[in-house]
């Protein structure tokens, strides 16, 4: 709004803003008069006053104020005395109430007297229409009587219409003050925004380690569950068909086709149990699972990857999957004949880098499966970089914090 009154006083008067201004005044002078009845009838509760009467000025404030105002209260457990403990030691809470006090005391009373301002500047512009309307005009300025029509057009054109601007422009200055006032005191402070977002950080924290965690549950029950499980039947369909031997050479072929079948399930559910969490990387670390990753490809793979510990399970689990999707872009899109893997971990950042030799033009837009990479990286806090001119060749750069363990 302060840009719109910066601007052409006639594109101003003649838009919205003023009179969202009054309408704002003229909310503020009833919600001032209408709170005396619930703070006299709710004497003892008067902390918890503020609360309700910041929700509902924070709504109000769109009137003048588009930029949405944010809840400054957190969330309180389950139950009231956690939801009365709660608001009653956050520092938002009083300043509400001490907003609260001001739209009892202060602010009706400079909002009446702006919108007494402009109702009278507005009766001395509409003078010759009240008077063609047939009211009894009388209007003394001194000595001079208007109690004439021409006497009324010179008073309502050259003091009235003036008048009218000059108080849309004060009354729309006094609702914007009293918007960035109550903005100030409803809204969080820059204390309480950086308490938010360390809140949401370590909440994401704890949700990308219970995944990681999950993740790993899942691979464990697979590797000693199922797959061992499968491992015994193929052991026992082999010894099956050497038992029948050439005696029963219709049974023995059957035996051999299911020992096949479990031969791939097995293999099947070796490779889904890399997908989801690879043991190498469980057992032995990132370098060794890169190295492994870099061993199952079918184009060579030259990795130089240096790291002196283990890393955090979150972190190593990101840029495993990292590398393991750049590898397979290269090797199904790119069309690349070597990729090259390298990285290590300098001043609490872990870097890796990606490079293939092939047709380039990878585009994370495109939904080639980068977007889903870089959402997983920006879960870990850190940054994903693609570099891929058309014809090649593609680099991708991975950066997370993280601390050696």
């Amino acid at each position: 709004m302060w840009s719109a009154m910066a601007g052409s006083p006639l594109r101003f008067l003649g838009s919205a803003w003023p009179w969202r201004c009054v309408a704002h005044l003229s909310g503020t002078v009833a919600v001032g008069v209408v709170l005396w009845f619930p703070v006299l009838a709710l004497l003892p509760a008067l902390p918890l006053l503020g609360v309700p009467v910041g929700a509902v000025e924070r709504r109000r404030l769109r009137l003048v104020d588009p930029a949405p105002a944010a809840d400054p209260h957190l969330v309180a457990g389950p139950g009231v005395r956690a939801w009365l403990r709660r608001r009653l030691t956050e520092p938002a809470t009083w300043r509400e109430l001490g907003y609260a006090l001001c739209l009892l005391t202060v602010l009706p009373v400079v909002a009446a007297a702006g919108l007494a301002v402009l109702l009278v500047a507005l009766v001395l512009a509409l003078l010759p229409v009240l008077f063609l309307l047939g009211g009894t005009v009388d209007l003394r300025l001194g000595p001079l009587v208007l109690d004439t029509f021409g006497g009324t057009c010179v008073v309502g054109l050259l003091i009235g219409v003036p008048a009218t601007a000059v108080a849309l422009y004060a009354v729309s200055a006094l609702a914007a003050g009293q918007a960035a006032f109550a903005r100030w005191l409803l809204t969080p402070t820059g204390v309480e925004q950086a308490h938010r977002v360390a809140e949401l950080a370590a909440s994401r924290t704890r949700l990308v380690g219970a995944f990681e965690a999950e993740r790993r549950r899942i691979e464990r029950d697979l590797h000693d569950g199922a797959q061992q499980h499968l491992v015994l039947l193929t052991m026992n369909l082999g010894l099956a068909e050497i038992e029948l031997g050439d005696a029963h050479p219709r049974a023995g072929e059957l035996v051999a086709a299911a020992r096949e079948q479990a031969r791939r399930a097995l293999a099947a559910i070796r490779e889904q149990i890399r997908g989801i969490h690879p043991r190498v990387l469980t057992d032995l670390g990132l370098p060794a699972a890169l190295d492994e990753l870099a061993e199952r490809c079918p184009v060579p793979v030259r990795v130089g990857f240096a790291a002196t510990g283990r890393l955090p399970d979150a972190v190593e689990s990101t840029a495993y999957f990292v590398v393991s999707e750049a590898l397979t872009n290269a090797v199904r899109h790119a069309g690349a004949s070597r990729v090259d893997v390298g990285g290590g971990v300098s001043g609490g950042l872990l870097v890796v880098t990606v490079a293939d030799d092939g047709r380039g033009g990878a585009d994370p837009e495109r939904g080639t499966g980068l977007r889903g990479l870089a959402d997983r990286v920006a879960v870990a806090g850190g940054t994903l970089t693609v570099v891929s001119p058309a014809g090649g060749p593609t680099t991708l750069r991975l950066e997370v914090p993280c601390h050696c363990g």
